[in-house]
């Protein structure tokens, strides 16, 4: 699969300013802010897809690479279908006592966006993805077990990929 230079990056979400001390999913805005950034990952996942996809440029796309896009394009709908009930049913949604702040919600998924957008190989998002759609799942379900239990997959996901990610090379230092 092709590695690629990363695109410029877009602009960031602005940072929420009211209620990220509280707990996360507290409230119906807060469950929103959560489906903006699912939506902004779909967003992320689309644009790499595309992405790998030119990359071939107009050569027959492996079998192999095909089925992977394939499933991922099912995962990006998915994954903004979830976000779309989140929206409608934000109030419904809302989960009491979490115990992690909105804050470390919005950071792992603003991270998990950007992990998308960069990543070498598309073969590495795959697993990413999957936390995604299970943050997107367990919110729905608002109890915080299952949330929790998802953002640790997101959050093991994206140390892994920062660990395959090659370290740049250090610059020289000048002499004395």
């Amino acid at each position: 699969m092709a590695n690629l230079d990363p695109a410029p990056p877009p602009a960031p979400a602005p940072a929420p300013q009211s209620g990220t001390a509280r707990s996360g999913l507290s409230s119906s805005d807060q469950v929103v802010e959560l489906a903006d950034q699912l939506s902004s990952c779909a967003d992320q996942l689309h644009e790499r897809i595309m992405r790998e996809i030119r990359s071939y440029q107009g050569r027959t796309v492996p079998d192999k690479v095909q089925a992977a896009m394939r499933k991922l394009l099912e995962d990006e709908l998915l994954l903004r279908q979830r976000a779309s009930s989140l929206y409608v049913d934000a109030a419904a949604f809302v989960v009491q006592s979490l115990g992690k702040p909105q804050s470390h919600l919005t950071a792992l998924t603003a991270d998990a966006a950007e992990k998308i957008r960069r990543i070498g190989l598309i073969g590495e998002v795959t697993s990413l993805v999957a936390g995604l759609l299970a943050l997107a799942g367990a919110a729905a379900t608002g109890r915080p077990a299952p949330i929790l239990l998802a953002l640790e997959k997101i959050h093991r996901q994206v140390k892994a990929i920062e660990a395959l990610a090659p370290t740049p090379p250090t610059p020289p230092t000048a002499a004395g």
